[in-house]
C-alpha cells in the first residue's frame, strides 16, 4: 500500500484576474517552466513569507545593534507616564 503524498494538494483556492492579468501570468509562467497554477503558487508563498518575515526580522547596521544593546543595558528610569499606562485596565478585559 502506497503511503500518501505530505506533498499532494488537498486545499482549493480561487481567485479571479482580468484578462491583462492572465495574460501576464501565463506567460510568465512559461517563461518559468512552470503550470501558471505552480508560478502562481510559488509567487504567492514567497510573498507570502516576505510578510511574515518583514514582521519579525529587522536588519539594522553593526551602530544601531550596538546602540541598541548600549541602551538595554542602561539602568532604568522612572517613567510615570508607562507606570500610568500599566496601572489601567486593558479595553479588551471585560470586568
Amino acid at each position: 500500500m502506497p503511503l500518501p503524498n505530505p506533498n499532494a494538494r488537498s486545499a482549493r483556492l480561487g481567485l479571479r484576474a482580468t484578462p491583462e492579468q492572465e495574460v501576464v501570468l501565463r506567460r510568465a509562467a512559461d517563461v518559468a517552466h512552470k503550470s501558471l497554477t505552480d508560478f502562481i503558487l510559488d509567487a504567492a508563498c514567497q510573498a507570502a513569507e516576505q510578510t511574515l518575515l518583514d514582521q519579525r526580522l529587522f536588519l539594522v547596521s553593526g551602530s544601531q545593534h550596538q546602540a541598541l544593546l548600549d541602551m538595554l543595558d542602561r539602568p532604568e528610569r522612572d517613567n510615570s507616564g508607562l507606570a500610568d499606562l500599566f496601572s489601567r485596565r486593558p479595553p479588551w478585559v471585560k470586568e
